[in-house]
C-alpha cells in the first residue's frame, strides 16, 4: 500500500513566505501517517512570468523548507518551483525524501499560450523514481496534454503517475478527462493536484484535484474550489492484479520520441 496526502491550496502570488507558512500549517495539520505528500506546481509564487525576481538558486529556500518538511513527517514531497540554475530559468519539480536524498524534473512542455517559453527552459528528460516498492512519474501541468511524454511502456516503468498543477478554472473539464485518460491508456494509477483561487492574471483555479485507478474510476476527488487536504491509499497488489489479467499494453505500439 501506499498512503498519498493530496493538499489542494490557494497560492499567494509571488510571496514566497507567506506560502511557506501557509503550507506549512496545512501540512502539520496532517496527523495521519503518509507516505508521500504532493504539493501545487510552482507551489511558492503562484504560475509566475518573472522568474528573474522570484526564482531562486538550485537547493535553495524551497527546496530547503521541502527538506525539513519531509524530514518532520517522515515521508517524501513532491511538487514544482521557478529555479535559477545557471542564469537559465526553469519550473522545476523536487521529489524530497525524508532521509535528504532528492530527484529532479524540470517542466518539459512549457506552455506558449501564457508565454512560459520565453521566460522558462523546456526539460528534456523523464524522471521515474523508485520509492517503497513502486515505480513513480512526477509531471507538471501542461505535460497532461501530451500522450507520448506520458506514455508507460509494456513492462510498466511506472505505477503511478503524478501531475502538479495550475491548471484554470476554464479548462477543468480536459483537466479531468485527460487525467482519466492517462490513467486508462497507461494502465496506472494517476494523481493530479490543482491549485484553487484566482491569480493576479484573473485567472480562477477550482482544483478539481483528483486520485483515479488504472481502469479509471475516480477514487478521490477534491472540493472544487476549496482548499482541502485528502490521503488516499494505493494497492500495488490490486494494480498487479488488474495487469496480469489484462494486459493490454502487452499489444501497445511501439514507438520513440526523437527531439
Amino acid at each position: 500500500m501506499l498512503k498519498v496526502t493530496l493538499i489542494q491550496t490557494n497560492l499567494v502570488w509571488e510571496d514566497i513566505d507567506k506560502n511557506l507558512a501557509r503550507l506549512n500549517d496545512k501540512i502539520d495539520s496532517v496527523n495521519e501517517i503518509t507516505d508521500l505528500i504532493v504539493l501545487p506546481e510552482m507551489f511558492t509564487t503562484g504560475f509566475t512570468m518573472n522568474p528573474k525576481e522570484f526564482s531562486e538558486e538550485p537547493l535553495g529556500k524551497g527546496f530547503k523548507w521541502m527538506l525539513e518538511k519531509a524530514k518532520a513527517k517522515n515521508c517524501a514531497i513532491v511538487g514544482s518551483i521557478a529555479v535559477n540554475d545557471n542564469g537559465l530559468y526553469y519550473n522545476r519539480l523536487y521529489w524530497v525524501n525524508s532521509n535528504g536524498t532528492y530527484y529532479k524534473y524540470d517542466k518539459k512542455h512549457l506552455f506558449s499560450m501564457g508565454n512560459e517559453p520565453n521566460h522558462y527552459t523546456a526539460g528534456s528528460e523523464k524522471l521515474i523514481i523508485e520509492y517503497k516498492g513502486w515505480k513513480i512519474c512526477p509531471l507538471i501541468c501542461y505535460d497532461l496534454r501530451f500522450p507520448a511524454w506520458s506514455r508507460n511502456a509494456v513492462n510498466n516503468t511506472y505505477d503511478l503517475l503524478i501531475y502538479v498543477a495550475n491548471w484554470p478554472a476554464a479548462r477543468r473539464y480536459p483537466w479531468k478527462q485527460l487525467l482519466i485518460a492517462r490513467a486508462i491508456e497507461n494502465q496506472s494509477y494517476v494523481v493530479g493536484v490543482n491549485r484553487v483561487g484566482e491569480d493576479v492574471n484573473n485567472f480562477n483555479h477550482t482544483g478539481d484535484s483528483l486520485a483515479i485507478d488504472a481502469k479509471g474510476e475516480i477514487i478521490a476527488s477534491l472540493e472544487p474550489s476549496e482548499e482541502c487536504i485528502e490521503t488516499v491509499i494505493l494497492s500495488k497488489k490490486n494494480l498487479s492484479e488488474f495487469r496480469s489479467v489484462f494486459p493490454v499494453l502487452n499489444d501497445a505500439d511501439k514507438f520513440s520520441l526523437d527531439y
